[in-house]
């Protein structure tokens, strides 16, 4: 049975659907899924590409972050790195491969474990990381829709990483005539508005803008259910957080941007359609910072202030001139090929400005973490979480 047949027989059986439940079978459908297909849409070839796909250095420059979290903990004899949605596992590779180089006393005490909700994608991690996982420094979790997969024991220092992972969880859309939902009319796929949960209304009145006449706005409700699982289940001596993602804070939103960021993405081309071809393209919304943030607080857990991709990297990379990026060049050539490399990660133009990264800890002296190298570019204040208005 094709996706779309799927999506039409459950609309026939249960009624309209709403459309985080659309977009979670076009993402995560276990056979037909885009994520559950194959690896084929991750890269430059593909539909899309992460950090990991321009460089090694972002995963080297995140070790030498890691390294250092490890040292402010005190270098316990063991941590574990548990990494969301880690695709095909380029950011796990580069990560072990310096730490195992550069780091040698953190990479001993650490396992890296990898939660990937996608069948096709923990096979490719298996089979990419196989050296990894023989010698006990990796392992690929069997992970659930929500939920955390530990390898370690409960009491062992946590580090959750998560690049690209909130953008990519499922979104109801609400506008002034109502929350979408999709009906059939005439064996066809038509949008309709019925009346929106207290709770959705409620996340707009605290973290977001209600919709104005032809305005869609998206309510990421999962996304707060994985962040409080992440803030309230783990019991651990120490626990620190570090998202990476595009998005927005409420005040921006108030101000009149990012209203509506929903989009799908095919061959690196951008389409507001999200309906052209189910399981065939991605579909992603903006993380919404406001409310993670005010999440992970209210589980009291202390939110560092929201940096930029670009702030987070110069402050990691600065004190030694990058040189995680250049180490393997021999010649000019290379050097000047990483340079551009480097400067699409980190630059307004390229990923450096449209990437936020939030840190939350939990069980760490403010002072010592405020002392890490990613937090000290351009410091000053806290990230502060809006009041409800």
């Amino acid at each position: 049975m094709f996706l779309r047949e799927k999506i039409e027989q459950e609309i026939r059986d249960r009624g309209p659907l709403p459309f985080s439940r659309y977009m979670e079978i076009c993402l995560y459908d276990p056979v037909e899924g885009y994520y559950s297909r194959t690896d084929e849409q991750f890269g430059k070839a593909g539909d899309f590409y992460t950090a990991s796909d321009v460089h090694a250095v972002f995963g080297r420059l995140m070790a030498r972050q890691l390294d250092e979290i490890w040292r402010v903990l005190d270098r316990p004899s063991q941590i574990e790195v548990l990494e969301l949605g880690p695709g095909r596992g380029l950011f796990a590779r580069d990560v072990l491969d310096w730490c195992r180089k550069k780091f040698a006393e953190f990479f001993a005490a650490l396992t890296y474990t990898l939660q990937e909700s996608s069948p096709a994608l923990r096979a490719k991690l298996r089979e990419s990381l196989c050296e990894q996982i023989a010698s006990k420094k990796a392992n690929v979790s069997e992970a659930g829709s929500v939920g955390l997969y530990r390898t370690l024991a409960p009491e062992t220092p946590l580090l959750i990483f998560a690049n690209e992972f909130f953008d990519a969880l499922p979104v109801d859309i609400l506008s002034a005539q109502g929350k979408l939902h999709l009906a059939l009319e005439n064996n066809r796929l038509v949008e309709v508005w019925l009346p929106p949960l207290a709770e959705e209304l409620e996340f707009l009145d605290r973290y977001g803008v209600h919709p104005e006449a032809g305005e869609r706005i998206e309510v990421p409700m999962q996304a707060q259910k994985w962040v409080r699982q992440i803030a309230n289940s783990v019991e651990t001596s120490a626990l620190l957080v570090i998202l990476i993602d595009y998005g927005y804070t409420r005040e921006e939103q108030l101000a009149g941007r990012h209203r509506g960021t929903l989009v799908a993405y095919r061959h690196h081309s951008a389409s507001g359609d999200p309906y052209q071809a189910p399981g065939e393209q991605d579909i992603t919304a903006h993380v919404n910072f406001t409310a993670l943030a005010a999440t992970l607080n209210e589980a009291g857990m202390r939110c560092e202030r929201l940096l930029t991709q670009s702030q987070f990297l110069m402050g990691i990379g600065e004190g030694n001139q990058f040189a995680d990026a250049f180490e393997d060049c021999r010649l000019p050539q290379e050097r000047a090929k990483v340079a551009l490399q480097l400067k699409h990660l980190i630059t307004p133009i390229g990923m450096g400005e449209n990437f936020q990264v939030l840190v939350a800890s939990r069980g760490l002296a403010p002072e010592k973490l405020a002392a890490l190298s990613g937090l000290g570019f351009g410091k000053s204040s806290q990230f502060s979480v809006p009041s409800s208005q």
